[in-house]
């Protein structure tokens, strides 16, 4: 996707295809915040907040889509005062014609997203989710194509999402037949003549596509496909795929001291300071972690880790915590920032001469002495 001239439409379709919003949680307010989608991208800025500094810093390096963490809009605003702070980002977002998009709770869930970071940044093994939330759905895609473009379709459909199943890719199931069909008058046919009946040689090729790349993966075959017009189907199927949920959970490599552990998320996570709660020299292994605020689920995380990372622990839950006998480690929720920098990288692979900057404004608002 080297064309100078492609949409911010073109980037967020990109980006949904790994990370889609279908994932949030309901109430969640991702997506589209301000602007349009609809102009070409002059420059990417990732960011975990939107901020007067951090808009200031797209207008410097005249990026026209932040793409944020944190939602800018997260409940709807019951007015507009441009005096006001929050106002004051939008009218200037406006007047520059920024596009501001955010992926939040998608994110955190989402293979290779915040909580996947934040767990590989430990080098914890065994990963798995720490609270499952759903499975990936699919729909069975199907297509009749003439043997000699059977590859070609397919490698379009592979290439979009298509055929992915597991520790699997690539995989369809072809079958060969005979197509019929006669071409009216205001038909321009691949193959055949007006009024008359053609028989070909086709293939009928079916892959399961997650459902948040069937639009990609149709929009692809259309395209690869030589006939006018494309004979396919779409249907929904009951297998389910990988589990999706909050937080991941793992074991470190070798057991470690909560003290140890706690100076390794302060270093790893690029923190001002962590807080933890336990013995200092107690032993821990098995750890869960959850980007952001996570102090709702102390109870689960008694029963699946030694150790708990999350941030906004609040004194009464980390007492209650201790004394069931969990240790925590809250590093903040500014620690979610790991997700600016995998963001920027991911967009980059697929628009390589866009701008893509990651934001170096600090928007924690705590300070520590």
């Amino acid at each position: 996707m080297a064309d100078k001239q492609m949409h911010i439409a073109d980037v967020i379709a990109y980006f949904e295809s790994w990370c889609p919003p279908s994932l949030a949680e309901k109430w969640d307010n991702v997506g589209l915040q301000v602007g349009t989608l609809d102009q070409t991208v002059s420059g990417v800025l990732t960011t975990l907040d939107v901020t007067e500094a951090v808009v200031d810093e797209a207008i410097l390096y005249n990026a026209n889509l932040i793409i944020a963490h944190h939602p800018l809009l997260f409940a709807p605003p019951k007015k507009l005062d441009t005096a006001a702070p929050k106002g004051r980002v939008i009218q200037k977002l406006l007047k520059h014609d920024i596009t501001v998009y955010a992926a939040h709770t998608n994110l955190d869930i989402v293979e290779g997203g915040v909580n996947d970071l934040m767990a590989d940044a430990l080098g914890l093994e065994q990963k798995r989710i720490f609270l499952p939330v759903g499975h990936q759905t699919f729909k069975k895609l199907i297509v009749f194509v003439p043997k000699t473009h059977e590859q070609h379709v397919k490698d379009a459909l592979h290439s979009n999402g298509a055929g992915n199943m597991g520790n699997y890719e690539k995989v369809s199931f072809v079958s060969e037949g005979s197509g019929y069909f006669q071409p009216n008058a205001d038909a321009q046919p691949f193959i055949g003549q007006a009024g008359e009946v053609e028989r070909v040689e086709e293939v009928r090729i079916e892959v399961l596509v997650p459902e948040e790349n069937v639009k990609k993966a149709v929009a692809a075959m259309i395209a690869a496909h030589p006939y006018e017009e494309a004979a396919y189907d779409v249907y929904p199927v009951e297998m389910k795929g990988k589990a999706y949920g909050l937080g991941r959970t793992g074991k470190l490599p070798a057991p470690m001291t909560l003290h140890e552990l706690a100076r390794m998320v302060k270093e790893r996570y690029d923190v001002q300071q962590v807080r933890f709660t336990g013995e200092a020299s107690a032993s821990v292994e098995t750890v869960a972690v959850l980007g952001g605020s996570g102090r709702d689920y102390i109870d689960q995380a008694t029963h699946q880790a030694d150790v708990y990372i999350t941030g906004d622990l609040t004194f009464h839950e980390t007492q209650d915590a201790m004394l069931a006998g969990l240790c925590l480690i809250d590093p903040g929720h500014y620690a979610e920032k790991i997700m600016k920098q995998k963001v920027a990288d991911y967009l980059q692979t697929g628009f390589a001469d866009v701008p893509i900057r990651v934001s170096q404004v600090n928007t924690d608002p705590f300070r520590t002495i």
